[in-house]
């Protein structure tokens, strides 16, 4: 599919805030008064931003409060309320933090439980599409909580538990390329079953559907070379994984802190790569695959 910048801004973002937030909700980072302020206050930037950024890509941003009212039937929509709950849950924790008064560790833990299903949410909108086999697989929901909970704990200086999250995220992102190359195979479309002509016989493209261009081919048949894709992939495993890892087990602060900008540079290598390398089985119809 073709990558939308907004929404792999608001994936990756929004991802890294909840999993900052809910390490600092768990007390991983112990902060009081001003700190605090800029630490829960960085943490809620990257959430807020990241989840600002999704409306970019709406062809009527202005209509985003509707998505509210489908919770019932959509994931976008429980994506929206369970980012709302996780921002107004976590906001006494860090009222606490900053004006010093005790929040109970219930709550604290609670609050952190919800920003990571805040993650889930959002991973839950792309896992549900079965016309994207690559997608819909439970790796999905364990790479976005993956590199949520890693990203978090890199940015909460956790040091060698950092480095071993990371280490596990590398491990899942590996996975999740093995298992998601092989996804469109195992469904099983065929341009037969795209077009409903199998019964007659072995239908093949002889003229294009349509004599220019349209949505569809636009946004849901995108192609990346394989060369590209297999030197991207190397720079999210290392970039996102490998050196932060290296990185936090030195226990340095001012080491993971730098961890962090070499972990989002992997991270929007590999979130490109999720969106580019799906294929959506309408290109079945086009002859496109």
């Amino acid at each position: 599919m073709n990558p939308a910048p907004s929404v792999i801004v608001f994936t990756v973002l929004s991802g890294l805030g909840f999993g900052f937030l809910a390490c600092l909700s768990a007390g991983l980072l112990p902060v009081a008064g001003w700190p605090a302020f800029f630490v829960w206050g960085l943490g809620y930037a990257l959430a807020v931003g990241g989840l600002s950024a999704s409306t970019f890509h709406l062809g009527n941003p202005q209509r985003a409060l509707l998505a509210f009212t489908q919770w019932r039937t959509s994931w976008l929509s429980r994506e929206a309320w369970g980012a709302v709950a996780a921002l107004c849950a976590l906001a006494p924790v860090a009222l606490g933090d900053w004006l010093g008064f005790a929040v109970p560790v219930v709550w604290r833990m609670v609050a952190a439980l919800v920003a990571l299903v805040a993650v889930v949410c959002t991973s839950m909108i792309y896992a549900q599409i079965r016309a994207v086999p690559r997608w819909s697989h439970w790796t999905t929901p364990l790479l976005y909580l993956a590199f949520a909970l890693a990203g978090g704990a890199l940015m909460a200086l956790q040091g060698p538990v950092a480095g071993v999250l990371l280490l596990a995220l590398g491990i899942v992102q590996v996975v999740t390329f093995r298992v998601g190359d092989a996804q469109f195979g195992l469904r099983g479309a065929t341009l037969a079953s795209a077009t409903g002509l199998g019964r007659i016989g072995t239908p093949s493209v002889f003229e294009q559907p349509h004599t220019g261009g349209n949505y569809l081919m636009r946004e849901m048949i995108f192609t990346v070379a394989r060369r590209h894709a297999v030197r991207l992939r190397v720079i999210a495993v290392v970039c996102a994984a490998l050196i932060p890892a290296a990185l936090a087990f030195t226990g340095s602060a001012a080491a993971q802190i730098a961890g962090v900008a070499i972990y989002l540079l992997g991270a929007f290598a590999a979130r490109w790569l999720f969106f580019a390398e799906a294929e959506h089985v309408v290109g079945l119809y086009y002859g496109k695959r």
